[in-house]
C-alpha cells in the first residue's frame, strides 16, 4: 500500500472539463495512487466532449444549478457504487453578461447564479451525499489563494471564492455532530488553465504573479491534484475546515527585489513612474 492509502477508496470527482482542468489532473492523480474514480459533468454536450479523455470511465451528468439532478446524482453513484470515501468539487461558473463592470455594477443576477454554481452547490451536494459517504470520508473543494486581493480581471469571483472558503468552514463544524466526515479546500495560486484563459488581462496576471513566487516558477496543476489527493486521504486526518493555500510563496512576497526593480524603473522620458 502506497503512503496515501487510496487503494480501493471511491471518489467522486465534479467538474472535470478537458485535459487542462484541475478537475481531470485531480482525477489522474487519485487513479494513479490506486482509487476508483467516478465522474460528474455538467451537461450531455459536456459529456460527449469528454468522451474521449473518459473513455471507459463511469461517468453521470449533473447540473449542479439543479437540486434534483443533485439528489439523482446521489442517488444514482450510491446505486452503482455504494459508498463514496471522498468526493472532490472542482465547479466553478460566471456569465459575465455585460463584461468585467467595475465590482459595483455587478449584475444582481449573474452574481446569484455564480454562488449558486460556485459556492452553494457543495452544500446541497454535501447534504444529498451525506447518507452515502463513509464516517471517515473527505471532502476536497478548489478555491483560490488571492481572497483578500482585489484582482480586477477576477470580477466577482474573489468574493464568491471567499463564500465556499466559508462554507467549507460551516460544513465541517456543521457534518461534526455525528460524523467523521472532513471538509478541506485547496486554495492555488494563478493556473494555466482553460477557464483562466478567458480572463481578460489574465496572461499579464500570471506572468506577475510568477515573478513574486520565491522560486519564480508558476504553480503547476499537478501540484494542486497531489495536495487534492492529500487531503482526500486518511494522511490529513487531522485537517478539517481547512484552506491549504498553494502558491509557492507569492502571497508573501510583496518586495520582492527583482519585482521592486522592475516596478520603480524609469518610462520612456527617464522619470519613475511613481513620481508622475
Amino acid at each position: 500500500m502506497s503512503f496515501l492509502g487510496l487503494e480501493g477508496k471511491t471518489i467522486l470527482v465534479m467538474g472535470v472539463a478537458n485535459r487542462k482542468s484541475v478537475a481531470w489532473f485531480a482525477a489522474k492523480t487519485l487513479e494513479e495512487f490506486g482509487a476508483k474514480v467516478i465522474y460528474s459533468v455538467r451537461s450531455p454536450a459536456r459529456k460527449e466532449s469528454t468522451a474521449k479523455l473518459l473513455e471507459g470511465k463511469p461517468v453521470y451528468v449533473c447540473d449542479v444549478e439543479r437540486v434534483e439532478e443533485i439528489e439523482q446524482l446521489a442517488s444514482d453513484v450510491s446505486r452503482d457504487h455504494g459508498t463514496l470515501d471522498g468526493i472532490v468539487h472542482s465547479i466553478a461558473f460566471a456569465n459575465y453578461s455585460e463584461g468585467f463592470q467595475p465590482f459595483h455594477k455587478t449584475n444582481r443576477e449573474d452574481f446569484l447564479q455564480a454562488t449558486a454554481i460556485s459556492s452553494f452547490s457543495l452544500v446541497e451536494v454535501a447534504k444529498a451525499f451525506k447518507p452515502h459517504l463513509a464516517d471517515r470520508a473527505s471532502v476536497v473543494a478548489i478555491s483560490i489563494s488571492s481572497l483578500t486581493i482585489t484582482a480586477e480581471n477576477y470580477g466577482y469571483m474573489s468574493p464568491i471564492k471567499a463564500a465556499l472558503d466559508s462554507t467549507i468552514r460551516y460544513l465541517a463544524k456543521s457534518f461534526s455532530k455525528d460524523s467523521n466526515i472532513r471538509f478541506n479546500t485547496v486554495n492555488p495560486g494563478t493556473l494555466k488553465t482553460s477557464a483562466s484563459a478567458g480572463i481578460p488581462g489574465y496572461l499579464e496576471s500570471y506572468l506577475f504573479s510568477e515573478k513574486l513566487t520565491f522560486r519564480k516558477q508558476a504553480l503547476n496543476t499537478q501540484e494542486v491534484a497531489n495536495a487534492v489527493a492529500f487531503l482526500i486521504s486518511d494522511r490529513s486526518s487531522g485537517m478539517n475546515g481547512t484552506c491549504m493555500v498553494l502558491d509557492a510563496g507569492m502571497g508573501i512576497n510583496y518586495f520582492d527585489e527583482e519585482v521592486v526593480r522592475l516596478a520603480m524603473r524609469p518610462d520612456d522620458k527617464g522619470r519613475r513612474k511613481n513620481e508622475e
